[in-house]
């Protein structure tokens, strides 16, 4: 497997830092120590240039290459869940109700491999923007970056960011051109109705009755209002109704999550869930309201930089460990923020069987460390070949 060389003489320092990463899990935005211990290895490294508090706690890093040339970035997130470990490690979160449970020590521990490399060999021209980023998990930390103007203020021109994938053979990138990751959005269903006494249901107006039928009605979406070409996922996850068996309820709150890669697919899911909603509840004889909350976007990769990082991960990996055409992922990732704002690619890197992302067993496979880390610093070297310096 033809990872850079150099790399690989430090894959014993990734595992390390990802381990001790792994012991010092922080939520959303609050990322202090993690951040800290990317600037202490950064100023190690010999980069030239540190800007901290970016979104709180997010970190942007510039390596000067060899020569003029444009800004390429490079995307890493660094929190964790609000899960407690179950894995047993000896280097296990001792963060009580918080965990690395979906491999963000990993992606920050690749990008301070690739950060050392390049630090080192500067065989690229412009420069490189390191991007460290809070709050993937729930906090819209990429938004919050991009908001606060990180690409103009280093011109960066294009990104690249990638995940691990437990489940996809170990060392193997997956990728595809256009939607990888669908938009997240979440629903609220408020229901309003006339309670009373359970043996006496013709004198109420019953919310529970009126909730299962939107429920339902919910589910014709899909069946009757999508193109099934198309893809759409509606999953009503909560119903909270009534407190005993004998009083019918007032009032019933359904919750759930949508799911789309088209924004003419979620505009036809919100006036059709509006519709729905309004019309069941006038016909149980009680009154509903849909608060529908808009999430990330969809993550969608630009044709020209998915091609290129689909070229650089053959070089890296070899063709046949390289799939260019997956199957987009209901999941969602706030990297979708800063595809809208520069060209770009987002890939998955294979980790091997294991437990999943999400899960209280889960751990990042850190023998993939340095293929990701050297898929970074060849997308550098690739992308902004270096210039003789006169």
């Amino acid at each position: 497997m033809p990872i850079i060389n150099r790399i690989a003489d430090y894959a014993s320092d990734m595992t390390t830092w990802r381990r001790h990463l792994h012991t010092i899990p922080e939520l959303q935005f609050a990322c202090h120590k993690t951040a800290a211990f990317v600037v202490e290895r950064l100023r190690e490294f010999g980069v030239d240039e540190i800007h901290e508090g970016i979104a709180e706690t997010g970190v942007v890093a510039i390596i000067e290459g060899r020569g003029e040339g444009p800004t390429i970035g490079l995307r890493a997130d660094m929190d964790a869940l609000p899960m407690t470990e179950e894995t047993g490690l000896d280097y296990a979160s001792k963060t009580p109700g918080a965990m690395h449970a979906c491999g963000h020590d990993g992606h920050t521990t690749m990008l301070l491999g690739a950060a050392k490399y390049l630090a080192e060999t500067r065989n690229f021209a412009g420069r490189v923007a390191l991007i460290f980023q809070p709050a993937e998990e729930g906090g819209g930390g990429g938004d919050a970056m991009c908001r606060e103007g990180i690409m103009d203020r280093f011109g960066i021109g294009e990104v690249y960011a990638m995940h691990n994938a437990p489940g996809l053979p170990e060392g193997m990138f997956a990728t595809t051109t256009g939607p990888i990751m669908a938009a997240a959005d979440t629903f609220h269903i408020h229901i309003t109705g006339r309670g009373g006494h359970g043996a006496r249901p013709h004198e109420t107006a019953d919310p529970v009755v009126a909730a299962c039928g939107i429920v339902q009605a919910l589910q014709t979406i899909s069946s009757r209002n999508l193109d099934p070409e198309k893809q759409l996922v509606i999953s009503t996850t909560q119903i909270h109704t009534g407190t005993v068996d004998n009083v019918i309820p007032d009032t019933a709150y359904i919750n759930g999550t949508v799911r789309t890669f088209d924004k003419e697919v979620q505009a036809m899911v919100v006036r059709r869930m509006g519709q729905i909603v309004e019309h069941v509840a006038a016909g149980y004889d009680l009154t509903a309201r849909l608060d529908f909350e808009y999430g990330y976007p969809p993550t969608v990769n630009h044709p020209a930089q998915t091609d290129f990082a689909v070229a650089v991960a053959q070089e890296v990996v070899g063709d046949a460990q390289v799939d260019a055409a997956m199957a987009p992922i209901m999941g969602a990732e706030d990297f979708a923020y800063m595809l809208e704002a520069r060209p770009g690619a987002y890939l998955m890197l294979g980790q091997g069987e294991g437990p999943s992302v999400h899960n209280t067993a889960y751990n990042f496979n850190d023998d993939i460390a340095p293929i990701g880390a050297s898929f970074f610093a060849r997308v550098v070297e690739r992308a902004q070949p270096a210039r003789e310096v006169a």
